[in-house]
């Protein structure tokens, strides 16, 4: 949290309109809204005494709000008012030395938890060559792979417990999968399977751990249940599970519901500026961990943990693709959509972000293209889903020039729009990379 101060100027006087008029804050927006002295009637100021009370409010400020006020989001969690200027004239003269002592210490207050930078995120690469079998891989040395990324990330000095330091057997955990590309071009059941290993060696109620993605017919389709069933675990999809009417992200963006989405009606004109989060995000789900696969996107620069969380998170989604502005304005907003008790629904919970990069696809979005695919053995893991995501864009990147494909996305405002509202680390210089060699 941190510090600001706003100044708050009440024009109480019917004799000095212009002096009133001079105050830059007469016309300005404050933290309660429009300035009080536009909205007093004729009245108040007949009744009013010719004197200028002048305050000071101390605010802690917290994220949350919209990308379009091009600021942080803040919102008042804690306020105090000041009245440097009281009523009686004649004391005009020390209260404005306390105005200026109260505001030097404010600035100086803010100066020095500017000087205190947040932690650098941490991204742990870990990579095995030898993890890889054609378009398939080893198993055994994923398992590997994930227990020894998971104890760099967390510091901790086994596997179950740098899980139980990220999750407790409390949690209902969803581990959230892309199964749109299938089960060679998606996210791969080895990592999938390590994880759900790693969770139940730290003694997770099996019944407390889902795999889900936007419809259970992909999870089947690339292959899901099957593990699903070997290790007792649930799997669910978020459009199966329904959409909750109560959290709601409206815009001006108009879509076209299509079967599956909330309001849909066969046979009748289905337009809609409202988008739902599924019931198994408001509802059950209290940790998220994210493992997606390293795979272009058209728009965002990489299918990862930001658009792949909303993407499968959120009725009515598609309106959000017509334009790349609109989604990384979108995007961001939703992953910051707050509960009754300022929780971020899916910000919040996202403990853990696990990109499969095992292979890389550099073209292509949503289909599985083998042949604009690299192998490159590696997973990586953070806490930050931005940092992480933007890490993937460099490697897309990477991959593209070796190879001399005369094609790139467009660079996306998405990612310092995330990292505007709190929701991650966009600037690379800001995080720290750990790669280990197997």
């Amino acid at each position: 949290m941190r510090s600001r101060a706003s100044c708050n100027c009440t024009s109480a006087s019917a004799v000095l309109p212009a002096a009133s008029r001079r105050l830059p804050s007469s016309r300005a927006f404050c933290s309660g809204g429009v300035h009080p002295a536009r909205a007093a009637t004729r009245q108040t100021a007949a009744n009013s005494r010719p004197i200028l009370s002048v305050g000071f409010c101390v605010v802690r400020m917290g994220a949350g709000g919209s990308i379009a006020a091009r600021a942080s989001q803040g919102r008042h969690i804690l306020w105090t008012r000041f009245n440097v200027f009281p009523e009686k004239p004649n004391h005009w003269l020390p209260s404005f030395a306390r105005a200026f002592c109260l505001l030097l210490a404010v600035a100086q207050l803010g100066q020095a938890e500017e000087a205190v930078p947040p932690p650098k995120p941490r991204i742990v690469l870990v990579e095995d060559k030898s993890a890889l079998r054609e378009f398939d891989v080893d198993n055994a040395k994923v398992a590997e792979m994930v227990a020894e990324g998971m104890r760099r990330l967390t510091g901790r000095p086994s596997a179950a417990a740098a899980w139980l330091s990220l999750v407790t057997p409390a949690d209902t955990v969803g581990i959230k999968v892309n199964s749109v590309p299938g089960p060679i071009g998606g996210t791969r059941k080895a990592v999938v399977d390590a994880v759900v290993r790693g969770l139940l060696e730290a003694r997770l109620p099996p019944d407390r751990i889902i795999i889900w993605d936007q419809s259970l017919a992909s999870l089947r389709a690339a292959g899901y249940d099957g593990l699903a069933k070997r290790h007792g675990v649930r799997l669910a999809g978020s459009r199966d599970a329904g959409w909750d009417e109560s959290v709601v992200y409206e815009s001006p963006i108009v879509g076209t519901l299509v079967a599956g989405d909330l309001g849909f009606k066969r046979g009748e004109e289905n337009a809609s500026r409202k988008s739902h989060l599924s019931r198994l995000l408001t509802g059950e789900l209290t940790r998220i961990i994210s493992i997606c696969p390293l795979i272009n996107h058209n728009q965002a620069g990489v299918s990862g943990h930001v658009v792949g969380l909303v993407d499968g998170s959120m009725d009515n989604s598609r309106r959000f693709r017509l334009d790349s502005s609109i989604l990384s304005v979108a995007v961001p907003e939703i992953l910051a959509l707050e509960d009754a008790e300022q929780r971020r629904y899916l910000g919040d919970r996202l403990v853990l972000n696990i990109t499969d990069a095992l292979f890389c696809q550099y073209l292509g979005q949503s289909k599985c293209l083998l042949h604009y695919t690299a192998g490159l053995g590696q997973l990586r893991f953070s806490t930050d889903p931005v940092a992480l995501d933007v890490f993937s864009i460099e490697e897309l990147k990477r991959q593209r020039k070796r190879l001399e494909v005369d094609y790139s996305p467009p660079d996306s405002a998405l990612y310092k729009n995330a990292a505007l509202i709190q929701l991650g680390v966009s600037d690379p210089a800001r995080r720290e990379v750990v790669e280990i060699f197997r």
